[in-house]
């Protein structure tokens, strides 16, 4: 979550207009705010503005495919590190297998059901908070001891 003060950010990348409809609906159910794309370089484009807590992104869209949007979204230092939600309908062990190595953090399987897709939501931002955690407390430990573990 960005700060405590905000609701996260669910970004929802979907070509078909009543799969996106029907997801931005769940996550507005929750509390979330939702930002809708429905193409691959909507998402790209709108990534960078919002920089949101998760992206559920599908996979196969025309022009360019859901691998090929993680793809990009990896590679740019000010995405890299948004966890991305697979929603495919081939639910197989190639595709998942290549989506985990694109960065790839989950995957929803189509037809979408309300309750997986919150679930695995809150999951990866359970994750993100777990791990912007960490962080903040090796930063403060780093500062505590600039010099590291090293012993004079």
């Amino acid at each position: 979550m960005k700060q405590d003060e905000h609701c996260p950010e669910i970004m929802v990348v979907d070509d078909d207009p009543d799969t996106l409809a029907i997801l931005v609906r769940y996550i507005r159910r929750e509390g979330f705010t939702a930002v809708e794309a429905s193409s691959g370089t909507e998402c790209l484009s709108l990534a960078k503005q919002h920089l949101p807590d998760v992206i559920l992104l599908d996979l196969m869209m025309p022009e360019m495919d859901g691998f090929a949007v993680c793809r990009a979204l990896k590679v740019d230092s000010g995405t890299a590190e948004i966890p991305v939600i697979m929603l495919t309908a081939r639910d197989d062990v190639e595709a998942r297998a290549q989506g985990m190595e694109l960065g790839v953090s989950d995957f929803i399987a189509k037809p979408i059901v309300r309750r997986e897709v919150v679930e695995r939501i809150h999951a990866q931002l359970e994750m993100l908070a777990t791990d912007r955690a960490n962080f903040a407390t090796l930063d403060q430990l780093s500062r505590r001891n600039p010099n590291g573990s090293k012993k004079a």
